[in-house]
C-alpha cells in the first residue's frame, strides 16, 4: 500500500472527530470513524499542474466513497474515476444527478452511482451527505429536469458536519439552505475568484477571497480552509491574503488553517 495511505488507515477518527488531508485545489480525504471518503480528487497528471498528483490515482485504496462536486476535470476526474471503478469495486460514487451518463461511461455500476440534486441527500455508511446547489457563476438549473449541474455537500458522521462548497459564488439563499443543516465543524472555500479575462476563455469562477471570507465569518463554521489556489498558474488565489482578511474583519471569530498537501487537520466536535 502506498505509504501515506497507509499511514491514513493507521490514523485514529473516534467519535467527535473527523481527520482531514488537502489534497491540492479542492480535493479533500475525510475520515471519520472507519468510512474514508475522497472528494474533488484531481489525480491525473498533466503539464498544466503546478503541483504534481500527491497519490497517483493508481495508487488510491480502501476509500469509501469517491465524490465528484461537477462535472469539470479538476473535481470529476475522469480518468481517474475509470480507474477507481476497477481499483475500488466496492466504493461508491457521489456525483451531480446531472451527470450520471457520463460517470456510468467511466464504468462505474449502477449500483454504486449515487446521483443528487440540490436539497437531496444520501448515505454512505454511517455517514450522510446533503447535497446544496452551487452557482459556478450561475446556477444554470436545467429547466426541463429540475438537475444543477454543480452542488456542494454537507458531510455529515461520527458527531462531526464538515462543508465542502465545491465551485461556487454566493447567491441568494444559499446561506440559510447551509444553516438549514446545522452548524459546521470545518469549511473548504474557494478563494479564487473570477474576472472577464477568465471569463473569456470559459475559466468560470468562484467566490473571490473576500466574499469567501464573509461567507465564513457569517456561517461560523469551527474551521475554514482556503481552497482552489494551488493548481494552476492562470487560475490563482491567495490563501494568504483570504486569512488576513478574515482575521481583520472578523476578528479571530473563524480559525484558518492553510493547508499543505497531505498534513492531516484534526478536528473535534463543537458543542451544538
Amino acid at each position: 500500500m502506498n505509504s501515506f495511505l497507509k499511514s491514513v488507515a493507521d490514523t485514529p477518527a473516534p467519535y467527535g472527530t473527523a481527520v482531514l488531508w488537502w489534497l491540492g485545489q479542492m480535493g479533500l480525504l475525510i475520515k471519520m470513524g472507519e468510512t474514508l471518503l475522497c472528494v474533488d480528487y484531481y489525480a491525473s497528471p498533466s503539464p498544466d499542474r503546478q503541483v504534481p498528483p500527491p497519490v497517483p490515482a493508481g495508487e488510491m485504496a480502501g476509500v469509501t466513497a469517491f465524490l465528484g462536486t461537477h462535472d469539470h476535470l479538476d473535481h470529476i476526474d475522469h480518468d481517474s474515476w475509470r480507474t477507481w471503478a476497477r481499483r475500488c469495486p466496492d466504493a461508491l460514487f457521489v456525483f451531480p444527478e446531472a451527470h450520471r451518463k457520463s460517470v456510468l461511461a467511466d464504468g462505474v455500476p449502477e449500483e454504486k452511482c449515487r446521483g443528487l440534486n440540490g436539497g437531496g441527500s444520501c448515505t454512505v455508511r454511517d455517514v450522510k451527505i446533503h447535497a446544496v446547489a452551487a452557482a459556478h457563476e450561475f446556477l444554470s438549473r436545467d429547466p426541463e429536469t429540475g438537475l444543477y449541474p454543480c452542488l456542494q455537500y454537507i458531510i455529515e458522521g461520527n458527531g462531526i458536519r464538515i462543508y465542502h462548497a465545491g465551485d461556487t459564488l454566493r447567491y441568494e439563499g444559499m446561506l440559510p439552505l447551509l444553516h438549514s443543516c446545522g452548524p459546521v465543524d470545518a469549511a473548504l472555500l474557494p478563494i479564487n475568484g473570477r474576472d472577464g479575462s477568465r471569463y473569456r476563455r470559459n475559466c468560470i469562477g468562484n467566490m473571490t477571497f473576500q466574499e469567501a471570507a464573509d461567507l465564513a465569518g457569517e456561517l461560523r463554521p469551527g474551521l475554514v480552509i482556503p481552497g482552489h489556489w494551488d493548481m494552476f498558474a492562470d487560475n490563482p488565489g491567495d490563501p494568504e491574503a483570504f486569512a488576513d482578511y478574515l482575521d481583520a474583519k472578523y476578528g479571530g471569530l473563524v480559525p484558518c488553517v492553510i493547508p499543505r498537501h497531505l498534513s492531516p487537520i484534526r478536528l473535534e466536535a463543537r458543542s451544538r
